[in-house]
């Protein structure tokens, strides 16, 4: 895949096609933006005539008039400013919702092949941090980057209408300030951008790995350690804070120094026309009050820079991730499945990316419906990856697996898990009642159904002892139920699905003997009709099957195969 270049143009591009759905609201607040900035530049133009008009400095106009087209650019700025303001930020937060739906869907089908080798609370900064940091180019952005350009435009209009030589004074004082000093500004501090959000994203990863194995780090008294970790990790954000902050102040003080120059050319020039007997002082006057007005766009663009640069480096991390190649792709046109009659493993062989040698080489096996089959096998052996593979989550590296004689990539994801059942070694409780969780995989569940399920996992008469029984709040991440306890409710989960194939992957691990013998006893009671897959390392939980494969035996057959085929 060729890799993408994520260039300032780059990211401002696809920041802009991200903001097409409020290309409406937005238009306004940046409207908004400059009509407000115009009249700040009328303020001062208009205030300054009322006073030389009162003075008797000028007979142009009136006191009158010139208050009156005073009081109405205030006006102009408070309802500009304010329209801006609300506009810019309900369309800046209506983006970020999207954009939060967008980065969970890609997450969906990046998961988990693509994200094995990221932090989960890194991704979990992107997906929430970086997200809301972009909001400063929606927001805060967008109105000055055109003001910046269009306000520096009207004054040199203004300017050449009272002498050219205005416009030669003030025309590279524009140029520097409005554009040199921020394109510098936001290609000298990117990296710090960037380097900046990546260390906030380790340093909130480690803390909230500290926070979610905060029992076992008190269990083996790591908390010292752990603590010397963070601060470490502390110590290296707020080195690269300081080297932000030290960017802040260059980039906002440095358009101070431009701005007396401004203000000093035109004095100067003013002074020059003088000794050439071209007396102008009330446009002179007025001209150096419009200057120093138009002067507030480019100020709050260059206040926004660092927290530009914050935003470009949080785009960037969104759309490395957008731009990740899921490992497993939907097929064109895939087929569907009515029930799962034959399952076949074909020669597979697998290897994970980050590793060298084989999980599986040269797997075969064939499942019919209504089979009982049990795997067992050591540790890592490759039980789990079995499952991972009819399930789709990666590829084979090489070999086929079919249901029902078509090949697994040209069937449909959607329906391939809903015809299969998954039990994982650890269940995720979400921060929802027990009835939700357990009917997580079938979303019009009635209660009765989730009742029923429950029962058959052996975990309805716990969940009657709990004082709102069904309509128990789990707490974050299921913190007050026993690993028991959860894997029960994963089983229910599993089961209210009622699929043609249910796989468990060492579905008895946190179980006692007496659970563990009521489950079994479920299964055989009530899924005599069913396929069922069980990965296991204990033999008692595969006491019910058919049909038992050992890995190990089978590794060791295959290195021999191996043997014999080189030895000949």
């Amino acid at each position: 895949m060729k890799k993408i270049k994520y260039g300032l143009l780059t990211i401002t591009r696809r920041l802009f096609a991200v903001a097409s759905p409020v290309r409406g609201p937005l238009t306004v607040s940046t409207l908004a933006s400059i009509f407000g900035n115009l009249g700040h530049i009328g303020l001062m133009g208009f205030g300054s005539m009322m006073i030389m008009r009162g003075a008797g400095f000028t007979e142009i106009g009136s006191v009158l008039l010139w208050g009156a087209l005073t009081f109405f650019c205030s006006v102009m700025i408070f309802s500009c400013r304010y329209i801006e303001g609300y506009v810019s930020h309900a369309a800046a937060y209506k983006l970020l919702s999207h954009m939060r739906v967008n980065i969970f869907e890609t997450l969906t089908k990046l998961a988990p092949a693509c994200l094995m080798d990221r932090q989960k609370g890194d991704i979990l900064s992107v997906a929430i941090s970086d997200i809301e940091t972009i909001e400063t180019f929606f927001a805060h952005t967008i109105g000055p980057l055109f003001t910046v350009i269009i306000l520096p435009a009207v004054t040199l209009c203004i300017a050449g209408s009272n002498h050219p030589l205005f416009v030669l004074a003030l025309f590279p004082i524009y140029i520097i300030i409005s554009i040199v000093i921020p394109i510098v500004a936001i290609r000298a501090g990117r990296n710090i951008g960037m380097a900046y959000r990546q260390r906030i994203g380790e340093l909130k990863s480690l803390t909230i790995e500290s926070v979610t194995g905060l029992k076992d780090i008190q269990i083996f008294g790591f908390g010292q350690r752990r603590a010397h970790m963070i601060k470490e990790k502390t110590i290296e954000v707020n080195k690269v804070t300081r080297l932000l902050t030290m960017h802040r102040q260059i980039v906002t003080s440095a358009p101070t120094f431009f701005i007396y120059l401004a203000r000093i050319s035109v004095i100067s020039a003013a002074a020059y026309l003088s000794l050439s007997g071209v007396h102008d002082p009330v446009g002179v006057i007025a001209l150096s009050f419009v200057v120093s007005a138009s002067f507030s766009s480019t100020q709050s663009f260059t206040s926004v820079i660092s927290s530009l640069l914050e935003a470009y480096a949080a785009a960037e991390r969104v759309f490395v991730l957008e731009d990740m190649q899921p490992e497993v792709v939907e097929a064109e046109n895939p087929a569907r499945i009515e029930k799962v009659e034959r399952i076949e493993f074909d020669n597979v062989t697998f290897r994970y990316s980050s590793e060298r040698d084989d999980v599986l080489s040269g797997f075969s096996l064939t499942l019919n419906a209504g089979d009982k089959l049990g795997i067992s096998g050591e540790s890592g052996i490759g039980k789990s990856t079995i499952i991972r593979l009819l399930l789709r989550f990666w590829e084979p590296t090489s070999g086929e697996i079919r249901i029902n004689g078509i090949p697994l990539q040209r069937i449909s994801l959607g329906c391939l898990r809903e015809r299969i059942a998954m039990l994982e070694q650890e269940t995720f409780i979400f921060n929802d009642t027990i009835a939700a969780n357990i009917a997580v995989g079938k979303k019009e569940a009635t209660l009765e159904e989730v009742v029923a399920s429950a029962k058959r996992a052996h975990i309805h008469d716990f969940i009657m002892t709990l004082p709102e029984g069904y309509d128990t709040q789990m707490g974050e991440m299921g913190g007050r139920l026993s690993g028991g306890e959860r894997q029960r409710i994963g089983i229910a989960r599993a089961m209210l699905r009622d699929p043609d194939i249910l796989v468990m992957d060492e579905p008895t691990s946190n179980l006692d003997v007496l659970n563990e013998k009521g489950l079994l006893k479920t299964l055989d009671d009530e899924y005599s009709d069913k396929t069922l897959l069980i990965v296991s390392h204990r033999s008692s939980t595969l006491t019910g099957c058919s049909r038992v494969i050992d890995l190990n035996n089978y590794k060791r057959q295959d290195a021999q195969r191996k043997i014999h085929s080189k030895v000949g």
